[in-house]
């Protein structure tokens, strides 16, 4: 009979995903892997075959955890498009986790360093994006439709550019770059918008 297993795996996932978060994909090393996990080598590639198994199932983690957010914030439910995509943007730029700052995004942090060499990596980040972008295009029609928005807003153009903003925004919190700065940011880019007609 196979022994059980004595772990979570889940668990075992999340806190991969948070090692691979703080360390990036090429300074996290197999051993570093198993002694976060508390796996032996010869567990770990049993259970996740490589490394690089592992690291797509951290990304696919993080992308679930984060939609879930994203959309939760996203969620105009009634409140000015603005107001809501300002305070998803703050939130972005400023919200510690476990009282860490300057990780930035696991998925813009994984893009840049890996880029388009890993193909199985490219899909999920790109993927991440494009979810992202519907959002981003599902709140600024919902704004143009109630008038809160210009009637002329070109939607696909307000898309990237708020888009383009957001993975900025992600870089230079992970630089450690002034909140007060980005918040600013953040304003001039929502006046870009333009006024209601």
């Amino acid at each position: 009979m196979a022994r059980p297993r004595q772990f979570d795996e889940q668990d075992a996932v999340v806190r991969a995903t948070d090692l691979f978060w703080r360390r990036g994909y090429h300074a996290t090393s197999v051993r570093d892997l198993g002694a976060e996990l508390k796996l032996t080598p010869s567990s770990l590639y049993r259970t996740f075959t490589d490394k690089h198994t592992l690291f797509l199932r951290t990304l696919d983690h993080y992308r679930a955890t984060e939609s879930a957010q994203a959309e939760q914030r996203l969620d105009a439910a009634g409140r000015p498009v603005r107001q809501v995509l300002r305070d998803w943007m703050l939130w972005l730029v400023s919200c510690p986790l476990d009282g860490e700052v300057g990780r930035g995004c696991f998925v813009v942090n994984t893009a840049t360093e890996l880029g388009t060499t890993d193909a199985q990596v490219r899909q999920r980040t790109e993927a991440a994006f494009e979810v992202t972008r519907q959002a981003l295009r599902s709140l600024l029609e919902e704004g143009r439709h109630s008038g809160e928005l210009p009637a002329d807003l070109d939607i696909d153009a307000a898309v990237e550019l708020l888009f383009t903003t957001v993975l900025g925004l992600r870089v230079r919190e992970r630089a450690g770059h002034d909140p007060a700065r980005l918040a600013t940011t953040i304003d001039v880019v929502l006046q870009a918008l333009g006024r209601q007609a």
